[in-house]
Parts: structure tokens; sequence; C-alpha cells
């Protein structure tokens, strides 16, 4: 059987379709996965070997140059890329015009899709023409359950998910590569940065976190994304001892970050959220997103505080990094 899952972005929500791939091969073992995504993140899926193709999707860049010679060339390989395959089955789980187009582009008998959205996504209705099959969930459907509902009812394995905890089937980052930034010994991240203001925890309480962490001699390493994130990560380095502001990453690199750290405090962000799939002692601070939709709830090493409108405070998160490290 080969099936087609289209899942372009974000780097989270890609990340919470992954146990998508290891539900179909424990119900169809020969089963071929093929994948499309953001060309952005076509490393992260990489990381899962269970996955046989990855076909890039670039529609962010694209769209800045649709004029151009070289853009419509990359999209007509897309696209013949894409209908190298016939799929028994095709699999949206995003639930947006633009994934919806790909299914309709993409070769294949069975098409299906999510029938509506959960609270406060960006679903788009107009997906829905693409499908054979729409897929109801709840309108409080956690991100990774979202994702798995939709493949089960497509492949008939609906009975065979409940209870079982999602695998995210990711390997870890090549052993060799060792950046000159990374610790020899122990060491906590901070992933303190996030695409949205209110969803950031107050620096004030990082620094008293920070403060805590350094007298247990573990020293803090502190990611950022843009140039706002690096002058918020510099002005907490300056305010806390044995920290330190790490030059900007790449995808790889923020991964291997996140999966050799001893502890790992974040935001809701996708960073945050590969550190726990890959099972690592996690905080999750929620502030302004609701925790039901993507807290790591599938394993006890991870920790998840607050909520929308109530964030955590510094006292609590320091209680659950001490129980975790």
């Amino acid at each position: 059987m080969k099936v087609l899952l289209i899942r372009v972005s974000s780097m989270g929500d890609v990340l919470h379709n992954m146990p998508i791939v290891a539900d179909i091969l424990r119900n169809f073992p020969h089963a071929q996965i093929d994948w499309v995504v953001e060309e952005n993140f076509v490393e992260l899926v990489r990381l899962n070997p269970n996955v046989h193709k990855i076909i890039p999707f670039a529609l962010r860049r694209w769209r800045k140059g649709l004029l151009s010679a070289s853009v419509r060339a990359e999209m007509s390989a897309f696209k013949k890329t894409l209908r190298l395959e016939t799929y028994d089955v095709i699999l949206d789980t995003q639930g947006l015009l633009k994934t919806g187009v790909i299914m309709g582009l993409a070769q294949g008998g069975a098409k299906v899709g999510l029938a509506n959205g959960t609270e406060g996504s960006g679903y788009e209705a107009a997906s829905r023409i693409f499908h054979t099959l729409s897929v109801p969930v709840g309108i409080h459907t956690h991100a990774v359950l979202r994702g798995r509902i939709v493949a089960a009812h497509a492949l008939g394995y609906m009975d065979k998910i409940e209870n079982v905890a999602p695998d995210f089937g990711l390997l870890a980052p090549n052993p060799d590569l060792q950046p000159d930034w990374l610790p020899q010994n122990d060491y906590a991240v901070f992933f303190h940065g996030t695409a949205g203001a209110a969803k950031k925890w107050p620096a004030h309480d990082w620094i008293t976190l920070g403060k805590h962490l350094n007298a247990r001699n573990y020293p803090i390493l502190l990611a950022w994304g843009n140039r706002t994130e690096q002058l918020e990560a510099e002005q907490l380095a300056s305010h806390i001892p044995n920290a330190q502001v790490l030059p900007k990453l790449s995808m790889m690199e923020a991964i291997i970050l996140a999966q050799r750290a001893a502890i790992v405090i974040g935001v809701d962000t996708g960073l945050t959220h590969i550190a726990a799939a890959y099972c690592r002692p996690t905080v999750e601070i929620y502030s302004a997103s609701p925790r039901w939709k993507t807290e790591g709830n599938w394993s006890d090493k991870i920790i998840n505080l607050g909520d929308k409108g109530a964030p955590p405070g510094v006292a609590d998160v320091i209680a659950a990094v001490d129980s975790l490290i």
C-alpha cells in the first residue's frame, strides 16, 4: 500500500504528525509512506527513517517570485514529482486550501482530510472539496491525536489507536555532529522565544529560574530565531551566571540542542515540542495558548504548566525542574 501524507508546516505541527507513520506501519507493516512538507522542515522529517520519500514544497519562497522562470520551473517539477506515484490513500491533516490543492494534484483513490477544525485552528472549509472522505474531530482534540484519527479512519484501524501512546519514531541526530558550542557535560536549555509575544514568560522569571539552575551547576544555553529574540537572550544572559547565548542555529543544530539536553524549559513553541517528542526532561510553559492543544502527555518526563490566560509562577516551574533532574 502507498500512502501520501500532506502536512507542510509549521515545525511543531509537522512534528505532531510523526506518530501517524508508526500507526500506519503497526497495522500495515509493508506500507510505503511519502510526505509532502515545506522545504524548511525536510531535515526534521528525514529523522524518521520510516518515511520512504520526502517531497519538498516551497510555497513560502515561491510566492516571492511567481513571475520568475526559475520559480515556475520549480513548481512544475514539484507537480511532476508529486504525480510520479499513484497512492492508495492520500491524507491531508492540515485542512488548508493550499494543502487541499496539493491533495487534488496528487494521483490516488481515497483522499481523506479533516471535516472541521479544532477550536482556534486555521482550518479552511474549502479544503473539503478535494476529499473523498472528511473525518470529523472534537473541537478540543489534541494536535497529535487529530492527525492520528484522520489516518485511522482512512485506513480502518480506529480501534487500534485507543490507549496507544504516540510513537514519534525519530532517530537521534548524527552523534558525530558536535557543534563547538555544545557542552561536554549536562546542560539546561531555555526556549524563551516565540512568534507570539503573549506566549512569552516574563524575563524576571527566566532570570530567577536561571540562577536556581546555576546553583545546581547547570550551564544554561539560550537559543534564538531572530534579532528580537537574540536581544532578549543577551539580556537574560547578562543577569544569569554561566548562561550562554548561542549563535544562530540550523534546523539540525537546534534539534541536537534539544535532543541532548539534560533539562529543557520552554514556552509553547516548536523546539520545546521537539524536546518532548524525544522524551527529554521537559517543562512546557503555557501562557496564551490552550494547554490541551499541544501538551506533552505521553511521558512522565514531561511536565506541562499553565494554560491560556494563566501562566505558571516561577516557584511552580522550579519545583517541576527539580523533580526532573
